[in-house]
C-alpha cells in the first residue's frame, strides 16, 4: 500500500521548483494533489501529468487562499497536508533590489503563509492533518543584508507558534529548511546544491511518519555546503 493511500495533499507554489518536485513524489505515493500557484499554464500541464487539481492562486489574496481550500474541499472533501511552500528571494543588501520587490517578498513569504495556515486549519484539524512549511536554512541563521533571510525567520516563528496552538488536536507541523537548492531562485547556480527532488524527499519523510509522530524541522544543507 502506498504511503499516500488517496490522502489530498495541497501543494502552493507548486508550478515550479520544490512544490512541482514534491507533486510528483506524492503523486507517485498514492496522494491525490492538488496544485496552487499564480501560473495557470504550468499548473494545468502539470495536473495532466500527475493526475491532480490546479488552482490558480495568488497567496497574497484572501480570497484566492479561501477559494483554494473551498475548491479542494469541494473535488475531495478533505485536506490531509498542507505544503505552504510559495516564496521568493531578492538580492543582498538592504539597498540592492527596489522597494517593490520587497513587499512582494514580504507579502508572498510571510503574510501569504500565514494565510496558508488560517485557510486550512480547520480543515487540518478535521483530518488530523499535516501542515508543512517551507523556511530556509536562512531562517535559522541571518545572511548578509538579506530580507529574505528575515522571512524565513518569520516562517520558522510562524511554525512553532502553529504547532503550539495546533497541539492536541492532531495536527502535526514541519518546518522544511533547504540550504542551496538549484532552482528558479538562482540565476547562475553554484555547483554542487542540492536539488529540488532532495527537498520534496525530505517533505514526503516528514508525511510518511505515523500519526503519533511530528517531525518539527529538517534542515537539509548540500554535503559540501560550508555555512
Amino acid at each position: 500500500m502506498s504511503d499516500g493511500n488517496g490522502r489530498v495533499l495541497l501543494i502552493t507554489g507548486a508550478s515550479g521548483g520544490i512544490g512541482e518536485a514534491t507533486a510528483r513524489h506524492a503523486a507517485a505515493a498514492g496522494y491525490r494533489v492538488v496544485l496552487a500557484a499564480r501560473s495557470t499554464e504550468k499548473l494545468e500541464s502539470l495536473a495532466d501529468e500527475v493526475g491532480g487539481l490546479a488552482v490558480t492562486c495568488d497567496v497574497t489574496e484572501w480570497t484566492d487562499q479561501e477559494a483554494m481550500v473551498e475548491r479542494t474541499l469541494a473535488a475531495y472533501g478533505r485536506i490531509d497536508v498542507a505544503f505552504a511552500n510559495a516564496g521568493f528571494g531578492g538580492k543582498r543588501g538592504f539597498k540592492a533590489d527596489t522597494p517593490e520587490l520587497w513587499r512582494a517578498m514580504v507579502l508572498t513569504n510571510v503574510y501569504g503563509v500565514a494565510l496558508t495556515i488560517r485557510a486550512c486549519m480547520d480543515a487540518l484539524v478535521e483530518t488530523k492533518g499535516h501542515l508543512i512549511l517551507t523556511s530556509s536554512l536562512a531562517g535559522r541563521r541571518s545572511l548578509p543584508g538579506s530580507l529574505y533571510s528575515a522571512t524565513k525567520f518569520a516562517v520558522t516563528s510562524m511554525g512553532e507558534s502553529a504547532r503550539l496552538e495546533l497541539n492536541g488536536t492532531g495536527v502535526r507541523v514541519t518546518l522544511i529548511e533547504p540550504g542551496m537548492v538549484d532552482t528558479p531562485f538562482f540565476d547562475e547556480p553554484p555547483v554542487g546544491m542540492l536539488e529540488a527532488d532532495d527537498v520534496a524527499r525530505a517533505v514526503m519523510f516528514a508525511a510518511s511518519q505515523p500519526p503519533h509522530v511530528d517531525v518539527n524541522e529538517i534542515l537539509v544543507r548540500p554535503t559540501a555546503q560550508e555555512t
